[in-house]
């Protein structure tokens, strides 16, 4: 793997905010295992769930505060999970205020996940001719973030499986080039049938290619 650092662009990507992202992800991956090891068996009591959420609690403060130390230094990636950790656990009404900045910024520096949270969250900008430019954007700087992959996100819509519960759905970097074509065929009417027959080449996105039948029937 190049560390990012190595790779031409305007801006690379600070070499300490990435050891920071990376000690982040360690607490992530624990948590995510911590999550999906939660038992909602009819057995399963109150103050079960209450210590479980406690120990997630515990796993996740130290990711969160690593990630916040990462997005000082203007990490993209870590603007994503950061939005992403508030999307899982802040209150409906908090989560655009909390998370759109951070999904904005991530997504103008060229890191593909940021769009799908951006278009569930954040509605005013999701209409914007400037979220329009950033998505036109992310295939150049594509190689920059090959080795953050796989990433997860909250719904994959190219995905048919549903996500269960916390569970996130993970995807691939193709997988969520798949969702920005998809994603540029809703902004593009005059292309939408371009767009989305690009997502379908890609990885058969289930989305589009129900929306690619429905119009010719």
């Amino acid at each position: 793997m190049a560390p990012a650092c190595a790779l031409a662009d305007d801006s690379p990507i600070d070499p300490h905010a990435d050891l920071l992202y990376r000690q982040a992800l360690t607490f992530l991956e624990q948590a995510e295992a911590q999550s999906s090891g939660f038992s909602l068996k009819a057995s399963t009591t109150d103050q079960d769930l209450a210590q479980q959420g406690q120990a997630l609690g515990r796993t996740l403060a130290p990711a969160v505060s690593l990630l916040k130390k990462a997005v000082e230094r203007d990490h993209p990636v870590a603007r994503y999970r950061l939005a992403l950790y508030y999307m899982t656990y802040l209150p409906a009404s908090q989560i655009p205020e909390a998370a759109c900045p951070l999904l904005q910024d991530s997504l103008a520096q060229g890191f593909a996940p940021a769009a799908l949270g951006i278009e569930t969250w954040c509605t005013d900008y999701s209409q914007s001719s400037a979220f329009a430019r950033d998505l036109e954007k992310i295939p150049a700087l594509a190689p920059r973030y090959a080795s953050y992959y796989p990433q997860p996100a909250e719904r994959l819509q190219c995905n048919r499986q549903q996500p269960q519960g916390l569970a996130m759905q993970w995807g691939r970097q193709r997988d969520y080039q798949a969702e920005i074509y998809r994603l540029q065929g809703n902004l593009y009417p005059g292309q939408r049938q371009v767009y989305w027959q690009k997502a379908v080449d890609l990885n058969g996105c289930f989305a589009a290619q129900q929306q690619l039948l429905s119009r010719h029937h």
